[in-house]
């Protein structure tokens, strides 16, 4: 083994976090302000993701009061303390670039729903779907039938007061 293997072999962690491009994530980042050290919290939706190995990279973009900021962080640096994935998107592209034009809600990745009892593998879109009516028809139609059940028999209930 080459000597510049061996050097790019001790500078890599031994466990990297697994990051998706359409991931929203926590990067702890370690800053130095003069003799002081503190960790600084950069939360946003993963972009792009570059290179391999030591140099591998990822590019992560948030906005703050109203102006787009991206931050490429090294993944084996020692200033990244850790990564934290907190929502996991479906993206169909390997760089979303685009999003540097968009504005708003347009910005927004669409999230990866697990359901309990699967792997993220499992989960497919037919499931999701299914899953999702199902939620639907017990939030809206049940307290709906029982509104009109009230009603109705509220109407009745008037109907033979009226009759005496």
């Amino acid at each position: 083994m080459d000597l510049l293997k061996s050097v790019q072999l001790e500078q890599q962690k031994q466990t990297i976090p697994s990051i998706k491009v359409g991931d929203t994530v926590k990067v702890y980042v370690r800053i130095n302000e003069g003799a002081k050290q503190r960790v600084q919290i950069f939360e946003g939706t993963v972009i792009k993701k570059q290179n391999g190995g030591v140099n591998e990279t990822f590019t992560v973009r948030r906005i703050s009061y109203g102006v787009g900021v991206e931050k490429t962080f090294l993944v084996h640096s020692p200033l990244v303390e850790k990564v934290e994935v907190l929502r996991e998107g479906i993206v169909r592209r390997a760089k979303l670039t685009y999003l540097r034009d968009r504005v708003g809600k347009a910005t927004k990745v669409t999230e990866k729903i697990f359901i309990k009892g699967e792997s993220s593998e499992e989960t497919s879109e037919e499931v999701v779907e299914e899953t999702a009516k199902e939620v639907a028809e017990e939030d809206i139609v049940e307290p709906i039938a029982e509104e009109a059940k009230e009603a109705k028999e509220a109407k009745e209930e008037t109907k033979i007061e009226e009759a005496k």
